[in-house]
């Protein structure tokens, strides 16, 4: 599908969806950094607490420093192995005095500030976590050393110290946490924010969801007026309540309806006025050569009559023809009252007037209707509906070839109104049934037929919800013809 033709429904859906997507991982990310910012203040804290007490247990002597810092006190800071707790006292620029020699240093360029605690992270490889000054320790720290690289917070307290001997030396006290607990509790407290966070949005896509198909509700409404209409159907679109710019567009299909419904009637008026300029004077000439066949002598003469009177009549039943087709179209249709009948009777009747009709043309034209068939209500335009059925049964005769039968047939069928019409003669392949439907088209040209009986036949019909359809009796010729058409039949009662 290109991008021109993509679902306007899909692309509102994926315009509004998108924000959300967007605010949604923003959410996350702020959630975490939050969760991660509140972690290491806590840490940090703890982290500042522990570097002033372990600098209170180291105090300046004559001869060098004093440490206080009893097995006691390392078991405190060891017992969490999960945990740990990592500490250093050396005298910059590098004289260890006590602890994990190998502690992340300073970061280069910072520049800590004596008295206060400056925190950054870093990393300590798992030898490096126990390569411990103090033997004592180192037991519990091999216990505990992890395979892989520890992350670390690290808090380095600056201070200052001095004897007479040595004023003004510095003392740099650094303790590190591993950050395994802050990233947990971060991981945590994003979870715990994130689970509420994506329930609201897929509340919140349904909802966009179930707001956009509400809002082009009214172009469904529209596409289904416009699809379930007849392709000659050029009422102008009815739609109420719509959006200014749905109603907009039905207003503009409104106005290009109506200007193909006045070309279209006016040419149908042109039609219909020049058949009934043309019966009159056809009929005058019908007449005349009828009676100049009567006084004819010569047989050339007469040969030529007879053309003229064979064109006359085939004029004739065009026009004839032209007309009821214009009665079949919709305009005029809707200007006729429709009525319940019954097609059995409607049926009969006209087989009844057209045999004499048949046996001119040596037809055997008979009715037969289903015992349970005693009435056949339908509702519809009775003049309509008895011009349908007599080209059907015209056109049988006019086709079916001297020495033919023909049979009309009636039943009640599944709430369906059932005609058939069947002959035993020539008729059609399969592959040529749909085709002679349309107008001027005729299968053969023996007879006086001009191509319209069965397209009146198929726009009375559809007029009236039916459907009608021509198939052969048989697989091979003479293939013989099967007329059926099916209309709804009337409630009764």
């Amino acid at each position: 599908m290109s991008t021109s033709a993509r679902s306007l429904h899909r692309q509102l859906f994926v315009w509004l969806l998108m924000p959300q997507v967007v605010l949604w991982l923003a959410a996350a990310l702020f959630t975490y950094k939050l969760a991660e910012h509140y972690a290491n203040a806590t840490i940090d804290a703890s982290l500042s607490q522990t570097s002033r007490t372990l600098a209170r247990q180291v105090k300046p002597l004559d001869n060098g420093l004093f440490i206080d810092f009893p097995r006691a006190a390392r078991d405190i800071l060891e017992a969490d192995p999960s945990d740990r707790v990592f500490y250093t006292v050396s005298m910059p620029p590098g004289q260890f005095i006590l602890g994990n020699r190998n502690l992340p240093p300073l970061p280069r360029g910072a520049k800590p500030v004596y008295g206060e605690p400056f925190f950054y992270n870093g990393k300590l490889s798992a030898n490096d976590a126990t390569a411990t000054l103090d033997p004592a320790a180192s037991d519990s720290s091999q216990a505990n050393a992890s395979s892989e690289p520890q992350r670390l917070r690290v808090a380095a307290l600056l201070l200052r110290y001095g004897t007479p001997d040595s004023p003004g030396q510095s003392m740099l006290v650094q303790v590190a946490r591993s950050s395994t607990n802050r990233e947990l509790l971060a991981r945590q407290i994003l979870l715990d924010t994130v689970l509420p966070l994506s329930a609201l949005m897929a509340l919140m896509t349904m909802i966009v969801w179930a707001g956009v198909r509400t809002g082009l509700r009214p172009l469904a409404v529209l596409q289904s007026q416009v699809e379930g209409r007849a392709a000659n159907d050029l009422t102008p679109i009815k739609i109420t309540d719509a959006p200014p710019e749905v109603r907009s567009l039905a207003l503009a299909m409104n106005s290009l309806l109506v200007e193909v419904n006045h070309n279209v009637v006016a040419q149908k008026r042109f039609i219909s006025d020049a058949a009934h300029q043309l019966r009159t004077p056809l009929a005058g000439l019908k007449s005349q050569t009828e009676l100049a066949l009567l006084d004819a002598q010569d047989p050339a003469l007469k040969a030529r009559l007879q053309l003229v009177h064979s064109s006359a009549t085939r004029s004739a039943h065009l026009v004839n023809q032209l007309l009821s087709l214009a009665r079949a179209e919709p305009e005029s249709a809707s200007q006729q009252a429709r009525s319940t009948l019954d097609l059995r009777q409607l049926a009969r009747e006209l087989t009844t007037e057209m045999v004499p009709r048949a046996l001119a043309a040596g037809i055997d034209l008979g009715f037969e209707a289903a015992e349970s068939c005693s009435r056949c209500p339908v509702r519809g335009f009775e003049s309509l509906l008895r011009e349908a059925l007599f080209n059907l049964i015209d056109n049988a005769i006019r086709y079916a070839g001297r020495g033919a039968s023909v049979t009309v047939r009636v039943e009640l069928s599944d709430g369906q109104a059932i005609v058939e019409v069947e002959d035993n003669g020539p008729g059609l392949p399969e592959s040529e049934c749909e085709h002679v439907f349309e107008r001027f088209v005729r299968a053969t040209h023996d007879g006086t037929g001009c191509g319209l009986g069965l397209a009146i036949v198929r726009e009375i019909v559809e007029r009236h919800a039916g459907r009608v359809c021509l198939r052969p009796v048989q697989a091979q010729a003479p293939f013989g013809a099967l007329v059926r058409v099916t209309l709804p039949a009337a409630i009764q009662g």
